[in-house]
């Protein structure tokens, strides 16, 4: 017997807030969070905008010596899991730690230490560098040092699927629940590379855009659209198993009710041009929630703001969904976040839910120019209020990799 499966904490710092509260109000006003990049010196760089995390000093959330250890994603996942283990109410000395898990990702890891430490060993020498360099940079320590905090000794892992990374946290996580494996899951992404290397490696992609109006950058859907935001920042979750959650009286978000995961055997970097791993993607993730296509009210896309992604995933909607295409709310929360990379699934997650929770669907933002390639309804410009009931997020990253998490509203039984 399949376990119902509800969000019961949620956590978040990112390039529109420093927590839930802020995100979501930020969400419903349309605010951009894309400016010019503070973090480093980009004189020399083509480049001069990204989606960075506002006025972040780790010394503003987290101990200063705990801090010196963890690379900037880790940093991010690990003030998001606070707010998130805070806000489910959760102690970890009422429940088995065994049936408590953790799957936090991260699509690159600790890049910005990668970078740091390695200008450090040119200039001193190798043996020189920071000891705690390599649990600094590997990808899985988000994860790791988060269940140490908490105490969650069931699975801990981290997916590692570029763009996609985040949401197949969730996704995963939801299905050790739903199938009996655990009780509580942690999950989400994180990612934190804005930095040299980071921005050089994105930029010889062509994959940035290099526009320098943080107004047109990101720009999700728009015919005039040339390349994606690199932002920064994380969201964790806290999901947990129906009659679990109700026992101990907790608050109630939302439930995830499918998942589907599925590779476009494409091409490392180019989705698949029709859509069609996406596109069976979303069938997968809306047929596992025992759903019809015209259940679903709203998508958030994953809506880079390339020119490939956006054309690809509007076919790929169109494949899934048919004629109810032209009906569904399909808006990218991009435009105003910039891509987080691994952990833009997670964010989006978290948006999502809060979309069906209090019935207002987020808009694409700064769009001017209709693509005649996408032609659905992208919610332009400004929210909506609207009852939706059902809703699902989609991640496509490198390596063809898609995920599609369904989300329901949640109401008393």
């Amino acid at each position: 017997m399949r376990r119902r499966v509800v969000i019961t904490g949620m956590g978040t710092i990112n390039p529109i807030g420093h927590n839930l509260e802020e995100t979501w109000t930020n969400v419903k006003a349309g605010v951009c969070g894309i400016d010019e990049i503070k973090s480093i010196d980009t004189t020399n760089f083509k480049l001069k905008l990204a989606a960075e995390v506002k006025d972040y000093t780790p010394e503003a959330f987290l101990d200063k010596k705990e801090a010196k250890k963890m690379d900037r994603y880790t940093q991010f996942a690990t003030i998001a899991a606070r707010e998130a283990m805070k806000d489910s109410g959760i102690r970890i000395e009422e429940e088995d730690p065994y049936r408590c898990g953790t799957i936090i990702s991260s699509g690159i890891g600790g890049l910005i230490t990668n970078t740091s430490e390695h200008s450090r060993g040119l200039e001193r020498g190798y043996e020189k560098i920071s000891p705690f360099y390599i649990p600094m940079t590997i990808a899985n320590m988000a994860a790791g040092q988060i269940a140490i905090e908490t105490g969650f000794k069931g699975i801990c892992t981290c997916v590692v699927t570029a763009c996609a990374s985040g949401n197949n946290a969730v996704g995963e996580a939801f299905r050790n629940i739903r199938d009996g494996y655990t009780d509580v899951m942690m999950c989400g992404g994180s990612e934190g590379c804005i930095c040299e290397m980071g921005i050089g490696g994105f930029t010889v992609m062509h994959a940035l855009n290099l526009s320098t109006d943080k107004n047109r950058a990101s720009i999700p859907f728009d015919a005039e659209r040339s390349g994606f935001v690199m932002g920064e920042g994380a969201g964790i979750l806290i999901l947990e198993e129906l009659e679990h959650a109700k026992k101990r009286g907790a608050k109630i978000y939302g439930e995830i009710v499918g998942y589907g995961a599925t590779c476009d055997a494409h091409h490392i970097t180019a989705p698949d041009p029709e859509g069609l791993g996406a596109a069976n993607c979303m069938k997968m993730a809306v047929e596992d929630a025992g759903l019809k296509p015209e259940d679903v009210d709203y998508i958030n896309a994953h809506g880079t703001s390339t020119p490939l992604n956006d054309a690809g995933e509007t076919k790929a909607i169109k494949a899934a969904f048919g004629e109810h295409a032209y009906k569904l709310m399909v808006s990218s929360t991009k435009s105003m976040t910039g891509h987080l990379l691994g952990g833009s699934g997670a964010v989006e997650a978290i948006i999502t839910t809060k979309a069906l929770q209090e019935g207002f669907v987020p808009a694409t933002i700064n769009y001017k120019v209709p693509d005649p390639n996408c032609d659905l309804d992208i919610v332009p410009n400004e929210g909506r209020k609207a009852d939706i009931k059902v809703a699902i997020s989609n991640s496509l990253g490198f390596g063809g990799h898609n995920a599609t998490t369904a989300f329901k509203k949640w109401e008393e039984e």
